[in-house]
């Protein structure tokens, strides 16, 4: 609890920060009304961007909602005539208030985290074979891979078992195309479901935000399998560092579907501010205890 008022009394100064910040620099419209021939759809509904109703032209205000739905921006990967992709311009104050806040909560994190870090490492060494670290190349910013890091949640030989599984179980083969995603992984080991569980088998991505590879907040890093499934949309999961929590993190998790969890992404960038990343963060913890989705 008092780690936890440490960490919140952190996220209320970094606040009060960055507004100090924003106003020395100016702040910057982000001109998210400059996608042109974009669709959105909201469960099913498919609309232009630049119609006067769409997500990218209310107030900002308007689509700070997070966690309560996942009614929003998605750029669908199959839509028709969804072309003309441009970005709009990043506003480089705020991504630097947003790089050092990163940095600052990572690092302090890091230090207060360091006894339990330690811990998890020596405990999955000592209960299963194979190295305690489990680093994938992920996506990240403008589509450059990096080494993400997660405390090993699997058997070593879980490649094998999952096509042993695909092959002889049609639910299961259906449920991993749907999501890439099981309920049931036969590949995760006794301590790999608790830490999957709590997610503290993603504490060692501080080091990845330490390093300017990762946020703490933005979408989830994904793999250059999955980027066919996030369509068009892609542009906009290349526009931000992948994060260590985010929208889809406080909005179901594994209980939410692939398309949704796209919607969610581009919302995000298409909202992103410092402040909305410090209400993230601050979701994030109800969201873990109640452990909602984490499987």
């Amino acid at each position: 609890m008092l780690q936890c008022k440490k960490i919140l009394t952190s996220g209320l100064l970094a606040i009060e920060f960055g507004k100090s910040i924003e106003e020395m620099f100016g702040k910057k419209k982000r001109a998210g009304s400059g996608l042109k021939h974009s669709v959105i759809f909201d469960r099913g509904s498919f609309m232009s961007l630049d119609s006067p109703m769409s997500i990218a032209n209310l107030p900002r205000s308007s689509v700070e909602q997070f966690g309560d739905s996942v009614l929003g921006a998605l750029h669908h990967p199959n839509a028709a005539n969804s072309v003309d992709m441009g970005l709009w311009d990043r506003d480089e104050a705020e991504d630097a208030i947003i790089r050092l806040f990163d940095f600052a909560i990572s690092l302090f994190a890091i230090v207060l985290f360091l006894p339990l870090l330690l811990v998890i490492f020596f405990i999955i060494k000592a209960t299963d074979k194979g190295p305690a670290l489990f680093v994938q190349q992920r996506i990240g910013k403008d589509g450059k891979t990096f080494p993400c890091m997660k405390f090993r949640s699997m058997a070593a030989d879980a490649e094998q078992r999952l096509a042993t599984l695909l092959a002889t179980d049609e639910n299961a083969a259906r449920e991993w195309a749907a999501d890439q995603k099981l309920r049931n992984d036969p590949r995760i080991t006794a301590i790999g479901g608790v830490l999957r569980k709590t997610s503290l088998d993603e504490l060692p991505q501080l080091f990845n935000i330490l390093a300017g590879q990762m946020s703490v907040v933005g979408p989830r890093p994904i793999v250059a399998g999955e980027v066919p499934r996030y369509g068009r949309s892609f542009e906009y999961y290349c526009a931000v560092r992948p994060g260590l929590t985010g929208l889809w993190q406080i909005s179901g998790r594994n209980d939410t579907t692939y398309d949704e969890r796209v919607a969610l992404d581009v919302r995000y960038v298409q909202t992103r501010n410092l402040h909305s990343n410090i209400e993230i963060c601050a979701r994030t913890i109800p969201a873990i205890l109640g452990a909602r989705g984490c499987y």
